[in-house]
Order: C-alpha cells, then structure tokens, then sequence
C-alpha cells in the first residue's frame, strides 16, 4: 500500500509537471507536445475544441492498448496521469509574464519541463496517454527506454501538423521531442533514486502476446 500511495503521488507530480510545460510554454505557439499533443492542436484548430478537452479525448482513445497489453494496474494509471495533466494544462491555460518574447526560449524551458514529467510516469509503468502508450509498448517488449521509440512514433504526428497548420512547426516539434525525449531517458534509468523502484505493479511481468 506504502508503495502504491507513492507510485500515484509521482504519477501526480509527473503529470502536473507535463501540463505545465505544454500550457505555459509549448501550446502558446501551436507546438504539439506530441502525437496527442499534436492532435489536440489539430482539433483545436480545426473545431476550436478547448485544447485541454482534446488532450483528454485522444488520450482516452488509447486506454484500450493500455489494458490489453500494460494490463489494468498500469491503464488506471494511465487514466489518472492524463486526467491529471488534462486538469494541469486548464489550470495553466493563460497568458503567462514574460521579460521576454521568443518562441525557441519557450520551446528549449517547455521541453525540459515536459520531458521531466513525461519520465516521472514512464518510470513508473504508466504512460503519459498517446504515441506514450505504443512506446512503452515497446520499451516493454525490447527492454529498452521509450525515449527512441515516443520520437519516432511523435515524429509522424508532426508532419501532418505542420503540412496544415506551419511548417516551421515541425522543425520546433522535433527539436521539442529530441529535447523532451533525452530528459525522459535521463529520468527513466535513475533506478538508484529510491523513490523511483516501485512502479505499479503489472506492467512489467505481464506476458506479450505474439
């Protein structure tokens, strides 16, 4: 019980962290924080679907692959990390002070900040909703970190955003994803911090079906 409580207060921190980078820093400019993230910029564009509301939506799509192959303990997780970022991204949604106005320095902080919350869930066997579900996926099944796999998979997402909305979209994007991505891995191999070698249990021992 000690360990779950902990597991879901990082899950908490995680994805309170992720909202506030993609809020205050990255959606401002119509960068997609990824595949999801750059669905939700889409739908907003397209119907002016409250973007916090479009995150939830496209995040909840992705449950079924969360159960069926992290199993239920890291689908709930999963839930709650994206209800919590979701929650997050509403709360963060305003016009922040700046002493500055540049869109690299927002997307360099946002990235950095996303990435932290992005591996905080991950760390914990839970996915932070999206393309993060199909890369921890694989990061199961190849033991390997879901950076590589959450760029590449990110990186298809990007393009269509770009093709209708910017282009220079993309080339931020991908620099966002490199950035996040890398603060993912660094944060997914801290197996010494103690706080970090409980993830919800299920996830790992859960056989792959071939």
């Amino acid at each position: 019980m000690v360990h779950s409580l902990r597991s879901y207060l990082l899950i908490t921190c995680g994805g309170f962290i992720q909202g506030i980078g993609m809020a205050l820093f990255l959606f401002p400019h119509s960068i997609p924080s990824g595949g999801a993230g750059g669905i939700a910029v889409l739908l907003n564009y397209w119907v002016n679907i409250p973007l916090s509301f479009a995150l939830w939506l496209v995040n909840f799509s992705m449950l079924v692959a969360a159960i069926y192959w992290l199993g239920n303990a890291s689908a709930i997780g999963t839930m709650y990390g994206i209800t919590i970022t979701s929650l997050s991204v509403h709360l963060f949604s305003f016009e922040l002070y700046r002493p500055y106005n540049n869109v690299w320095i927002d997307l360099v902080i946002g990235s950095i900040i996303l990435g932290v919350g992005v591996g905080i869930l991950l760390r914990q066997g839970v996915s932070n909703g999206g393309m993060g579900v199909l890369a921890l996926i694989i990061a199961n099944v190849r033991d390997i970190a879901p950076g590589r796999p959450l760029f590449l998979l990110n990186g298809s997402i990007f393009i269509v955003t770009g093709s209708i909305i910017a282009w220079p979209i993309v080339i931020q994007a991908l620099i966002s994803q490199w950035l996040s991505t890398k603060m993912v891995d660094v944060i997914f191999r801290l197996r010494t911090m103690l706080l970090f070698e409980q993830p919800i249990q299920g996830w790992r021992k859960k056989s792959v079906k071939r």
